[in-house]
């Protein structure tokens, strides 16, 4: 999967949590989660069981702690699917 479906594919997710909409305009691989779209930690979990439904893949605790911006989710997404 190419990184910008998989970029798609995040700000889908993501759009029901985001509360700062200005920054949420501009997403991109260097958004931050919690810094720039003001997501709050649980809803952060939700967004990583979202992501693990939508690509089909686990995420464990420790890749969930490094998912901080949309580059990491996307490195995260990538290593899991290789895995696989």
């Amino acid at each position: 999967m190419e990184t910008k479906e998989i970029v798609y594919c995040l700000k889908k997710i993501v759009e029901p949590y985001v509360q700062n909409d200005p920054a949420f305009q501009s997403f991109n691989l260097q958004t931050d989660f919690i810094k720039d779209l003001e997501i709050n930690s649980a809803n952060l979990v939700d967004i990583v069981l979202d992501v693990e439904d939508e690509f089909n893949i686990a995420i464990d605790n420790d890749s969930m702690d490094n998912m901080m911006t949309v580059q990491d989710a996307v490195a995260i997404i990538r290593n899991k699917q290789t895995a696989a």
